[in-house]
């Protein structure tokens, strides 16, 4: 109530404290980031990765065509569509700092940091412990599991979930309420009409069945289904654009780009010396992108696990760092270097790729079958986000029905349906208070939410490596 009486208050509220979190702990944030990639490298170079995520001969559940399409449908999806032209240019136009290296190149490797090893090692560092838990310790899928063998206090295990469901249901809310926002601003800009509230709420409800519809299926014939199809058309749509660019000059940047961006990546992530973009362009970027990574972590780390069953703690750490990761860096080298070739051929810049929602539109109006590219980005973008609400709604259902890991089809109804309503209400609230941006409000609680989850994270992995050095003594 106290959102729709003082929407304004509320809104500077907000955004002063994810001010706040980002200015006083960014840096934090930074380490944090650096100290997750070099843990799971160890533990996956060590013997400890050796560790089976159940019984010693146990193959894995699912095949790596399989897990692959899951933990990236959930894990990422519908951003390296919106960020695939609009980033890369930016750090083209707007260097984030002085370097010797060729604009395209630094462009990509900033672009690159941001997507890559360190959001995947947030979501891998809860993947590994919550799957470590659920199939060698036979544990509950909820995040108190990871802490119950030295906090007995169960008002403080239960706060622990109770602040997981929270954050979670306020990315998923905010991922719905702007994906919709995003995808109608597409379909206006392909139709050149003027949908309005209306047509964003029916996009919702469409949105929300699929989710539901999905869920309701489970992983095997649901998630996994719709997460093949995803990742099928998506290479499909990079195929083409990759036939369609300067070929010898995409594989350069992205091979030059991807050994600058491991040859930088220790003194990039501590923003040390000349790698540092100063205070106001980190807190712009890379913090607000590492407390986003970190918000959505604990739902998409308990995924990855619940699909990672019969799989090492090695293959599951690699394979979480560096499938998605070059897959990634691939995408973006395709996307940026053929949008730096537009640019030079066009002689000036008058930021057409300026718009998150409407870069890649305006890049694709560049191509042959341009309607058809924009049409498949927007069935796409709707794919993602349903597979990012799907698994959510699988998560919650999990924690609410006591941890089981096939949870009853009436929790994910009620989830489903919650989420629904929730997402409609923000809608319904960004549509009546014009005067402030809503959605992204509401994105930013989760910058917020993140803080809480960071510091648990330090504890939950010194906690989980006492385990782990327990478990290689027996």
């Amino acid at each position: 109530m106290v959102v729709f009486v003082a929407t304004q208050a509320t809104y500077n509220t907000i955004e002063l404290a994810s001010l706040w979190v980002r200015n006083y702990f960014g840096h934090f944030y930074l380490y944090l980031g650096l100290g997750c990639v070099l843990l799971l490298l160890g533990i996956a170079a060590s013997p400890l990765g050796k560790i089976k995520l159940g019984k010693k001969n146990q193959k894995p559940e699912y095949t790596v065509w399989a897990w692959t399409a899951m933990l990236y449908s959930a894990g990422m999806g519908s951003g390296i569509l919106l960020r695939a032209v609009q980033e890369p240019v930016y750090m083209r136009q707007n260097p984030p700092y002085p370097s010797g290296l060729p604009p395209e190149i630094l462009s990509l490797e900033f672009t690159f940091y941001q997507w890559g090893f360190t959001a995947w090692a947030f979501y891998g560092l809860f993947a590994m412990i919550i799957g470590y838990y659920l199939f060698v310790r036979k544990k509950k899928v909820l995040i108190s599991s990871t802490i119950e063998n030295k906090i007995t206090n169960k008002t403080a295990r239960t706060s622990v979930d109770i602040m997981t469901v929270m954050t979670t249901v306020f990315g998923l809310v905010a991922a719905i309420g702007l994906g919709t926002t995003q995808i109608m601003g597409g379909i206006n800009h392909i139709s050149s009409s003027n949908f309005g509230l209306s047509a964003t709420l029916f996009l919702t409800t469409i949105i929300s069945t699929l989710a539901l519809f999905s869920a309701w299926k489970g992983v095997n014939k649901g998630i996994q289904v719709l997460s093949k199809v995803n990742i099928l058309i998506t290479l499909a749509v990079l195929t083409f654009t990759f036939a369609q660019s300067d070929i010898p000059s995409v594989l350069r940047n992205f091979f030059s780009a991807t050994l600058h961006y491991i040859t930088d990546f220790i003194p990039l992530s501590l923003a040390y010396g000349s790698f540092d973009p100063g205070i106001d362009f980190l807190t712009e970027w890379t913090f607000y992108y590492w407390a986003f990574w970190l918000a959505w972590a604990p739902f998409t780390g308990i995924f990855i696990a619940r699909i990672s069953k019969g799989r090492s703690l090695r293959q599951l750490l690699l394979g979480v760092l560096i499938i998605p990761s070059m897959g990634t860096f691939f995408w973006f080298s395709v996307f940026g270097t053929s949008a730096f070739k537009l640019i030079e051929g066009w002689g000036k810049y008058n930021r057409e790729f300026d718009g998150v929602f409407s870069s890649i539109f305006v890049f694709f109006g560049n191509y042959p079958y341009a309607t058809f590219l924009n049409i498949t980005t927007v069935i796409l973008l709707i794919g993602f986000l349903v597979t990012s609400v799907d698994s959510a709604v699988f998560v919650l259902s999990m924690f609410s029905d006591k941890g089981k890991k096939d949870p009853s089809k009436k929790h994910r109804l009620i989830w489903s349906v919650f989420i629904f309503l929730a997402a409609i209400a923000l809608i319904l609230l960004g549509h009546a208070k014009p005067e402030v941006n809503v959605l992204i409000a509401a994105q930013k609680l989760l910058i917020i939410t993140s803080l809480p989850f960071a510091f648990f994270m330090v504890f939950m992995a010194y906690l989980f490596l006492k385990e782990l050095m327990g478990h290689q003594k027996h």
